[in-house]
């Protein structure tokens, strides 16, 4: 048993980390491919998701949603199914705040990330717009899906809420494909989609009552584009910044605490590297 350790660990090697501006990618047509991977996912992610918000908003009848349960399987069931139909050619971010600290710790190429957030917006925009186009009747009634503060929370709580859940979110992400863990463990890799969907539904369980949970900025800039509400547009400066400063702390605390020595280290002095497939 000593000996297999050894060689497995012998076998191992850090990935290198990617290059700042990888502009290669754009002669590539994995890149567009990966690009549409991430529109169309979050394209699915939102229209599945924002009408299920929308359903259980528009039920009269006590007990006859799905209720904030429900709301929360159909965000955390939908990150599962997505990212393991879309790992392998994109990544299965679906999510800039995923895609931002990716990039923080140098698993992506800043243009990737560009492209990916650029596509994952302009997805959750025309997934929110199917369910309006096809919930006419009921979308304005159910407040579009659209995330705001919650009646007596303060901004700062809801702020802070969206970090913390996103800390969770991306965390989760790092050590679900953390590379010495695959290599260490077979399985990791199989139940990376399973641990990232069961992240998001357990936070949305906790934040839902005070911002309906984003963790996620295309979701709530999708819906805030097509609902149009002032409060919505108001309140969605929290939904970037909040998501965004929870992803680069997680990032940071995975890859230059947790792994200090390591790839946090190598990836700080280097930028000349080649690039690394996309874990998630």
């Amino acid at each position: 048993m000593v000996n297999e350790g050894r060689s497995q660990k012998a076998q191992y090697e850090e990935p290198p980390p990617a290059p700042f501006l990888d502009r290669n990618e754009f002669y590539l047509w994995s890149f567009y491919r990966a690009i549409i991977a991430e529109f169309v996912a979050t394209l699915l992610f939102l229209y599945v998701t924002i009408a299920t918000v929308i359903g259980n908003a528009n039920q009269k009848k006590p007990c006859g949603g799905v209720g904030t349960l429900g709301i929360a399987w159909s965000f955390g069931g939908m990150i599962f199914v997505l990212v393991y139909c879309t790992a392998g050619v994109s990544g299965g971010h679906i999510n800039p705040a995923v895609t931002f600290g990716l990039f923080i710790a140098r698993k992506v190429s800043l243009n990737r990330a560009v492209f990916y957030i650029v596509a994952q917006c302009l997805g959750a925009v025309c997934g929110a717009g199917m369910v309006k186009a096809l919930q006419k009747n009921y979308y304005s009634a159910g407040g579009g899906g659209a995330n705001t503060v919650r009646e007596g929370y303060a901004s700062e709580t809801a702020l802070a809420a969206e970090i913390a859940g996103t800390f969770v979110l991306v965390y989760t992400v790092f050590c679900a494909t953390d590379p010495k863990s695959n290599a260490r463990d077979s399985h990791v890799p199989a139940l990376a989609p399973l641990s990232v969907g069961f992240a998001v539904f357990m936070v949305h369980l906790a934040t839902i009552p005070i911002t309906g949970t984003s963790i996620n900025p295309a979701r709530s800039f999708g819906p805030a584009v097509i609902y149009g509400h002032k409060k919505s547009w108001d309140d969605l400066w929290i939904f970037w910044v909040g998501p965004l400063v929870g992803a680069a702390i997680a990032a940071a605390y995975h890859q230059y605490v947790l792994r200090a020595g390591g790839l946090g280290l190598k990836s700080l002095r280097s930028f000349r590297s080649q690039p690394t497939s996309l874990a998630i």
